[in-house]
C-alpha cells in the first residue's frame, strides 16, 4: 500500500515534470507553496538563505551580462557555496564563468560542474526531473532523513546532492540515490557537519525574517 504523503509528494513530482517540459527555464520546484507547509525547516540560517538568494540572482545577472544567450548555465548556492551545472560551448567559457561567479560578493567555493557541449534535448531534460522528483521522493519517505536538509539537481543523468548534513545522513542519502532508476552518477557537494552540530542546529529557535520588501 502507498503511504498517503508519497502519493502527495509523486503527485507533485508529477507536476512539476510536466512544468519542466512547458519551460526550461523554470526552476525546479517540489509541490510549491503546498510542499513549503510540509517542509518549513531549513538547516541554514534565515541570513544564509538570503544571501543564498542574492548571490543566485547576483551571479546570474553578471554571466548574462557577459555570455549573453550563447550559454545555458544553472546557478545553485548552498550556505554560500556555489554549484554551477547546464552547459556551454568552450573550456574557455567554462573558466570565465567559474571566474565571474567566485568574484561575486559572499561566495566561498564555487563547484564547476558545467559541460562543455550543446544543450541536452527536451526529453533529456524532462527525464531528469523525473530523477529529482523521484529522489526527493524517496527522501521524504525515509524515517531516518531530513529531507528539508537535502538540495538535489539533476544534469544529464548526473544528480547533485547539496546540504547540511552528517557523514551518515551523505552515505544513506547517496545510497538511496544510487538506486533510483535514470541515475547514472551521484556528485556529492555536501558540507558535512557533526552530530554536535546537528543538535545545536535543531535546538536553535528561528527568528522571523523582518528583511523590509520592495
Amino acid at each position: 500500500m502507498t503511504h498517503p504523503l508519497s502519493r502527495f509528494v509523486l503527485a507533485a513530482c508529477a507536476a512539476c515534470c510536466l512544468a519542466a517540459t512547458l519551460s526550461a527555464c523554470a526552476p525546479l520546484v517540489l509541490g510549491g507553496a503546498a510542499m513549503g507547509t510540509l517542509v518549513a525547516v531549513d538547516r541554514r540560517t534565515s541570513g544564509a538563505q538570503l544571501e543564498d538568494e542574492g548571490i543566485e540572482l547576483r551571479a546570474a545577472a553578471r554571466l548574462r551580462d557577459a555570455m549573453g544567450e550563447r550559454t545555458h548555465i544553472d546557478i545553485t548556492s548552498y550556505n554560500r557555496q556555489v554549484l554551477l551545472t547546464g552547459e556551454v560551448p568552450s573550456e574557455k567559457d567554462k573558466a570565465a564563468a567559474e571566474q565571474i561567479v567566485a568574484k561575486v560578493e559572499n561566495v566561498r567555493a564555487v563547484v564547476n560542474e558545467l559541460g562543455v557541449m550543446t544543450s541536452p534535448s527536451l526529453s533529456q531534460r524532462s527525464s531528469d526531473a523525473l530523477v529529482t522528483g523521484k529522489i526527493k521522493a524517496s527522501l521524504v519517505d525515509d524515517k531516518l532523513l531530513q529531507a528539508n536538509a537535502f538540495k538535489v539537481l539533476t544534469e544529464r543523468g548526473t544528480v547533485y546532492l547539496m546540504g547540511l548534513v552528517t557523514p551518515q545522513e551523505a552515505e544513506r542519502a547517496t545510497n538511496l540515490t544510487r538506486s533510483i532508476g535514470g541515475v547514472q552518477r551521484v556528485v556529492r557537494v555536501f558540507e558535512l557537519i557533526s552530530d554536535e552540530d546537528l543538535r545545536r542546529i535543531a535546538t536553535t529557535p528561528v527568528k522571523p525574517d523582518t528583511t523590509p520588501r520592495q
